[in-house]
């Protein structure tokens, strides 16, 4: 998740309608685990696994890619779904320790099933999942089918959209990844898909923070928040001991940079600190063309064939996604205007 800047931004309330007409980077990898961790097996005696169709394929990232990307859809926004493509070697050490924590609950996981404990092997399953790469290029196919945009980064998801933002080439960057700020993004909105959704008992809100105003408001620069974030603690660097984000603003306004703000306090200066810096400034992106980020018509068809046929989804839940994208004008279908016009 990045560097958590909350105690930095004056977020203001949105809403999914409000990017209507908007081109919006969606950071997926997020989304698919929430998919895998949210749409799963809570039976009396499932195993809390990711949902699986009969024939044992996992759907459940299906499921919840095929359900936001349609209401997005309906609502008239333009998403376009990018996936994190090799994650930088300086972020070796946080996978690392993420891998560790996924095995150790995968243990817990099968010794509760073993035992019978159904309740504890649900709860461990959460944390076991897996988004493998035949997952991704699933998502990516499905997405293709419903004529969205979506593509891999070269390396991180959101820094990818970040810096298309900044190019001009898409509106927002919808992440749950404060980090999306310090890779460039001018606009970055959380909580995008899950607008109007309950959790603990509150409604959710879509949040829209502005880089340009974040800035501002703290009277400090790109370059300064980013140092910021790095004494913080970051996916790249844990962080300086005794600095969280109240502090560190204080220390990187008065003396401006790590360096001095080391000097002033007597702290070791952190370690690759300009490789780390430039991951911030010069992430590694792929190049993709303005009209490769077209929104296409919706290939019926193909689409049925992939979910219904292949995957066991019900005719239901895919008619209620084609209805959708109708909606907008997306689905055609042989000679006749739309699947349902007849």
């Amino acid at each position: 998740m990045g560097c958590n800047l909350r105690d930095l931004a004056s977020p203001e309330d949105t809403n999914m309608a409000a990017m209507a007409g908007k081109r919006v980077g969606i950071d997926s990898f997020l989304l698919a685990f929430q998919f895998l961790t949210t749409i799963r097996d809570r039976s009396p005696t499932g195993d809390g696994g990711p949902l699986r169709a009969d024939n044992g394929k996992v759907v459940a990232h299906l499921m919840g890619f095929l359900a936001r990307a349609s209401t997005m859809l309906a609502k008239g926004v333009k998403p376009v779904f990018i996936f994190d493509g090799e994650h930088p070697e300086l972020k070796a050490e946080e996978m690392g320790a993420r891998r560790a924590r996924r095995e150790e609950a995968e243990v817990q996981w099968k010794a509760a099933l073993a035992e019978g404990d159904y309740a504890t092997a649900q709860k461990m399953a959460q944390r076991c999942v897996r988004y493998t790469p035949e997952m991704v290029e699933e998502s990516m196919e499905m997405l293709h089918l419903m004529g969205i945009p979506a593509f891999r980064a070269k390396a991180e998801g959101e820094a990818q959209a970040a810096v298309m933002a900044a190019n001009g080439q898409l509106d927002a960057v919808a992440t749950q990844d404060w980090d999306a700020l310090l890779y460039g993004a001018p606009v970055v909105i959380r909580n995008f898909s899950s607008d109007g959704s309950r959790r603990m008992g509150r409604i959710i809100h879509a949040q829209r923070i502005e880089l340009k105003q974040l800035l501002d408001d703290n009277e400090i620069s790109r370059e300064q928040l980013i140092d910021l974030a790095i004494m913080i603690g970051t996916d790249f660097h844990p962080g300086i001991r005794g600095i969280g984000p109240k502090t560190g603003l204080k220390l990187i306004k008065a003396h401006g940079t790590i360096e001095a703000v080391c000097a002033e306090k007597d702290k070791e200066i952190p370690e690759r600190l300009d490789e780390i810096r430039a991951v911030f400034h010069n992430h590694p992106v792929v190049e993709v063309a303005n009209e490769d980020l077209i929104q296409g018509d919706v290939d019926v068809d193909g689409l049925r064939k992939f979910l219904v046929e292949e995957r066991q989804f019900s005719e239901k839940r895919f008619n209620n996604a084609i209805e959708q994208l109708e909606s907008v004008g997306l689905v055609r279908s042989g000679g006749q205007t739309s699947l349902f016009s007849f």
